[in-house]
């Protein structure tokens, strides 16, 4: 928080010098682009497939276009923002300035239990089909085991973490490419069923629910784009890069993710496709030419790629808000050779544990949405709020309409939420609001001590 006051306030008066705790401009478009890409195109669509076609029926095309449909609404507020303020701070820094820090607090707690709840449905994706092709073994405990790898990697230091980044996503992206080329081919050559493609609905659900439904978690596999907001910072000319990158990224993640799913759908049975937890793993059988296991082989890279990622987000956002007075400062401490926040990844694994072990993929990726759609409704809110704040100079600023419908696009799915998912989210946030009392009280303390400490010197000093 000191060092984003300090930065403003450098970049605010006139001719001033730049702090030289600001952070170097070196992200051009098409980089920026592709970390943006990178975020979102993750692991989600290796195992949430099946579970679209199970909520939606064969047409699990149909759900992620709504997703991105949705997500791009949401999308644009972040644009607005994150050139309106290009700074580091996110969501939090966004309600702070639009509602008080209270909110603030709120809004960076959510996205620190939505990255940990994440992290649990990977870890339970890790344990399902795609492992199976190698070894048999209960999802629980290869969760567990898994989750206490990568806590190790993740201890082990960022620059290795990052660039194991960089293998794994070209590797994962390369698998969703090896799905689109053999779905097509199954077709080519006369086998699977195209009419699959316009059976929506399921035998509980008629269209529109099944349609909202599916959305729901097909929203996961979009998610990603919001954290890419704390490298505005680090942008060159922020204005114009940042919202091409951020459609740009949108869109491109769409395209591949509608492929996927045409794919797999015309290609899987739909019953076939959703009792799978390894779905994509389905269109490879069926179309043969590429050995099962090699494919299983990619999907776990993925898998485990997005888990190391979204595990490194939530450790250092924990450490971050620790470092800020609004976590306990335990999460502050760090291995003395490795400097990583050994404390912080520890904990924030330990959760993932608990929360891997107590639900099922759907479960945790409905709960994640939820965590989500509260942040988002929260920065689609601050953009009209803050309309009346001027900001930087130029920056974007997206039709008023749009965040509006961004509002009615978070209340709406959050509809589709099961009571059970709206349960454990409730007690997420719950949580999130109790530390946020917390963090407000000690607030007041200090700057009451504060005030009595200046009213003393001024006692104190000769007249």
């Amino acid at each position: 928080m000191a060092r984003r006051v300090g930065h403003e306030a450098g970049t605010r008066a006139r001719g001033a010098v730049q702090e030289p705790t600001a952070l170097k401009r070196a992200l051009t478009t098409p980089l920026l682009y592709f970390f943006i890409l990178g975020d979102v195109l993750g692991a989600g669509v290796y195992v949430l497939v099946g579970q679209v076609a199970a909520d939606a029926g064969g047409a699990v095309w149909v759900p992620l276009v709504v997703a991105l449909l949705l997500a791009l609404l949401t999308a644009a507020s972040y644009a607005e923002l994150a050139t309106k303020y290009p700074r580091a701070g996110g969501a939090s820094h966004y309600a702070t300035r639009a509602f008080g820090p209270f909110a603030g607090f709120v809004a960076g707690f959510c996205m620190l239990a939505a990255g940990i709840v994440s992290v649990a449905a990977l870890a339970r994706g890790f344990g399902g089909d795609y492992l199976s092709a190698f070894v048999t073994l209960p999802v629980g405990l290869v969760a567990v085991v898994f989750l206490g790898l990568l806590a190790l990697v993740n201890a082990r230091g960022i620059k290795e973490s990052t660039r194991a980044n960089v293998v794994a996503t070209v590797i994962e992206v390369g698998g969703l490419a090896v799905v689109v080329v053999l779905g097509a081919w199954l077709l080519l050559r006369g086998d699977g069923d195209p009419g699959r493609l316009t059976d929506l609905g399921t035998p509980e659900k008629g269209m529109a629910a099944a349609v909202l439904s599916g959305s729901v978690l097909a929203y996961y596999s979009f998610v990603g784009f919001e954290t890419s907001v704390n490298v505005a910072e680090e942008t060159r000319d922020p204005r114009r890069s940042y919202p091409r990158a951020l459609f740009g990224a949108l869109g491109t993640a769409g395209a591949v993710y509608v492929l996927v799913g045409l794919a797999a759908s015309a290609a899987v049975p739909t019953a076939q496709l959703a009792g799978s937890s390894g779905p994509l793993l389905e269109v490879v059988k069926e179309a043969g030419g590429v050995p099962p296991k090699l494919f299983s082989a990619i999907a776990l890279v993925a898998v485990a790629n997005g888990a190391l990622l979204t595990g490194i987000m939530s450790s250092r956002l924990a450490y971050g808000m620790a470092k800020d007075g609004l976590l306990p400062g335990a999460l502050t401490k760090v291995l003395p050779g490795r400097r990583t926040p050994w404390a912080a990844i520890a904990v924030t694994s330990g959760l993932a544990m608990l929360l891997a072990l107590t639900g099922s993929v759907a479960t945790l990726a409905s709960t994640l949405v939820l965590l989500l759609l509260i942040v988002f409704l929260m920065v689609n809110t601050a953009v009209l709020v803050l309309r009346r704040d001027p900001g930087e100079a130029d920056h974007f600023r997206t039709p008023v309409v749009l965040p509006v419908l961004g509002i009615a696009s978070c209340v709406l799915l959050a509809t589709q939420i099961e009571a059970a998912v709206w349960l454990r989210g409730l007690v997420i946030v719950a949580v999130g609001m109790v530390l946020a009392a917390i963090s407000a009280a000690r607030r007041s303390r200090r700057a009451e001590e504060s005030t009595e400490q200046r009213a003393d010197l001024d006692v104190s000093r000769p007249g």
